[in-house]
């Protein structure tokens, strides 16, 4: 195996076995720091051997009896062992698991313990993003826009605060489930969002094993709580979403937006998934929430044959109904967007000249008014916004397209 194919295979592997060697940790010696610090150890070990060893027939394996290994060093060097590392020394590999919840899975466990709500939501988020979704503090304190020692920080306290609070780590019991399942919404949206938009200056468009990830546990919250709406809307959201990422970005590693997209190309098979759930919504009769508002307004997009066969009118009304339950800065841009198709781009650009104040430091606001401005031939001012976008641009694939955008301009 060459040099460039055991790299591969230890990106891979972190990739898909990050968050089950930390969760498998964190169950038997009940302590995320000492999980997260023995899972990376066994990675730096796997990045040290597997080149001349080889990579092991079982990567997984490999690195979870890697990572307990050096965990029960890590305690037995502790002065102050107690019944946790006497607990963790006795534990065999075949010993009964814990009880198991509603759902059996150690990772859904993981992320209810990293989305308690004794946490800040933003703490939520960012435990959520390093224990599950295995981003570096760095990439975190980029996503966040705040410094990386603030973030080490952020992440150290919830850490302790789960030590020192006891918080279970265990999916909680089913009556439980409906006041603790909207925070854990919350934070894979925001998982998913980190995958699909990455942020990281010079990163890739997206990291697909954050998309997956989090499609994988909205898919284990459907099946927790299958009356759901919004547990239903969200995997809705996301599979609409993730089914357009083949045509997103082009071969030269350009981004492509959604109505220049190859809609051949969309994943036909999520697609139709995504449909399904949103008219199964629809059927209820149930007032919707705000993920299924945003799934039906993808499913208006994805249903088009052609951008040109977007109904923008009923996309307009379900930004109507989204505003009502989010009136955020954010969704008001997205809605002078659509109502850019309707009353034109100057009506669309009052609108969006209103939100500087609070969007001045959000790359997409300076990059729609951009475009409304090239629209309305004030070039000079379309060029300066341009600047500002790429000034605050999240990937490379979102500064080539911006850059060629704007120098199409002359």
């Amino acid at each position: 195996m060459s040099p460039a194919d055991v790299t591969e295979a230890i990106v891979r592997a972190h990739h898909d076995e990050w968050a089950r060697v930390v969760a498998s940790l964190t169950r038997r010696f009940g302590d995320l720091d000492v999980a997260e610090d023995a899972a990376a150890e066994a990675f730096a070990t796997a990045v040290e051997r597997w080149p001349a060893d080889g990579v092991p027939p079982n990567p997984g394996g490999w690195l979870t009896t890697t990572a307990n290994r050096r965990a029960i060093d890590r305690l037995r060097r502790e002065s102050k062992r107690g019944e946790k590392q006497r607990a963790a020394l006795m534990w065999q590999d075949d010993d009964p698991a814990p009880a198991p919840g509603p759902v059996d899975d150690e990772r859904l466990r993981l992320i209810f313990t990293c989305c308690h709500p004794a946490l800040a939501p933003e703490t939520r988020v960012a435990l959520t993003l390093r224990m599950v979704g295995g981003l570096t503090v760095p990439e975190i304190a980029r996503a966040f826009l705040v410094q990386e020692t603030a973030m080490g920080q952020r992440i150290t306290r919830a850490k302790a605060k789960i030590r020192a609070a006891r918080i279970p780590y265990r999916v909680p019991a089913a009556g439980d489930l409906p006041a603790r399942v909207s925070g854990v919404l919350a934070v894979l949206f925001l998982v998913f969002n980190e995958g699909y938009l990455a942020t990281g200056p010079g990163t890739d468009p997206v990291r697909a094993d954050l998309t997956a990830e989090a499609i994988r546990l909205a898919r284990l919250v459907r099946t927790l709580l299958p009356e759901d709406g919004e547990a239903a809307g969200l995997l809705a959201l996301m599979l609409l979403t993730e089914a357009r990422r083949p045509a997103r970005v082009a071969a030269s590693g350009e981004l492509v937006p959604l109505d220049r997209q190859d809609r051949s190309a969309w994943d036909g098979a999520l697609v139709a998934e995504g449909h399904r759930l949103v008219r199964e919504r629809l059927a209820s009769g149930v007032a919707p929430g705000r993920y299924q508002v945003l799934a039906a307004i993808n499913a208006v997009h994805t249903s088009a044959p052609d951008a040109r066969d977007t109904d923008w009118s009923q996309v307009v009304a379900l930004y109507d109904q989204l505003v009502r339950l989010d009136p955020s800065p954010v969704v008001a841009l997205n809605r002078a967007v659509a109502v850019a198709e309707l009353d034109g781009p100057e009506v669309a650009l009052a609108t969006v000249d209103r939100l500087g104040d609070a969007l001045a430091r959000y790359h997409a606001f300076h990059a729609t008014r951009a475009e409304l401005l090239r629209r309305l031939g004030r070039d000079p001012e379309a060029r300066a916004a341009y600047d500002e976008a790429l000034a605050l641009a999240g990937n490379t694939a979102e500064t080539a397209y911006l850059t060629r955008r704007r120098d199409e301009l002359g």
